[in-house]
């Protein structure tokens, strides 16, 4: 249900696979929690997650759906796994063809970066069934768009496509559906190819910082700032830009 590739680049390529349309059963989510957690124990360079050439995942497995005990389940689920795939520390683009939509959504949402095709579709419709998103859309959907914002989608269940995803700050990039796989690709590549351990320190200092005040993540950034000098990349990359400038240290992600 969920394939790991990793490439000679440094890049590891997750792809949803339960046809048709990438439903997020338990079963995925338990195979997606395994996924992340291998990527986490031996990181790549950079992380890809897509759902296909056209499709990224439309949602959780309504067959599943049943009374509060069922609900307490498959939200467990839903945690555990975008938690997870939140925590990898590398970048983690999401690459969104086609259909995100509630939990596929909730998944787009726990990655780092969003490059959708110009015929993505984002939408968090749970209020049409009746329920609230519980894979995280509450929370970070508002962390993105705005409190206002993030509640009127939810609240009537809109769908945006992907210009407008792009405009509010749902999508980062939008680029040609036939391009959307090369793209996200290629910009993986690119930060698998540079200081991954400094990269790995961002993330944490932003996600940490984000979610505490202002005070507390000026702390954890100066703690981080003094931690990336005890990696190789910090003296390479300073010993490279006495010798030759910016731009022209070859790192080797240690």
């Amino acid at each position: 249900l969920v394939l790991l590739e990793r490439r000679a680049d440094g890049v590891a390529v997750v792809t949803l696979n339960n046809p048709k349309v990438n439903a997020l059963s338990t079963a995925l989510l338990a195979e997606l929690a395994a996924v992340a957690g291998d990527l986490t124990a031996d990181p790549p360079g950079a992380v890809v997650i897509t759902g296909g050439e056209r499709l990224f995942a439309a949602g959780a497995d309504i067959g599943e759906f049943a009374g509060r005990a069922e609900a307490e389940r498959i939200g467990a689920a839903f945690h555990a796994a975008l938690d997870a795939v939140a925590a990898i520390p590398r970048m983690v683009i999401a690459a969104v063809s086609g259909f995100a939509l509630g939990g596929g959504c909730e998944l787009a949402l726990a990655c780092d970066y969003r490059i959708a095709g110009e015929k993505a579709v984002f939408g968090q419709p749970e209020v049409l069934l009746g329920i609230i998103p519980g894979g995280g859309g509450t929370q970070r959907l508002a962390r993105l768009v705005g409190a206002a914002t993030a509640k009127m989608l939810m609240a009537t269940g809109r769908q945006v496509r992907a210009d407008e995803a792009l405009r509010i700050g749902l999508a980062d990039e939008v680029v040609p559906n036939d391009e959307l796989h090369a793209r996200a690709l290629a910009l993986a590549s690119e930060l698998a190819a540079g200081a991954v351990p400094a990269q790995a320190l961002i993330k944490r200092a932003v996600d940490g910082g984000v979610e505490s005040d202002l005070g507390t993540g000026l702390a954890l950034e100066r703690e981080l700032f003094a931690a990336v000098f005890d990696t190789a990349d910090s003296q390479i990359g300073v010993e490279s830009f006495k010798a030759n400038g910016p731009g022209q240290a070859q790192f080797t992600g240690r």
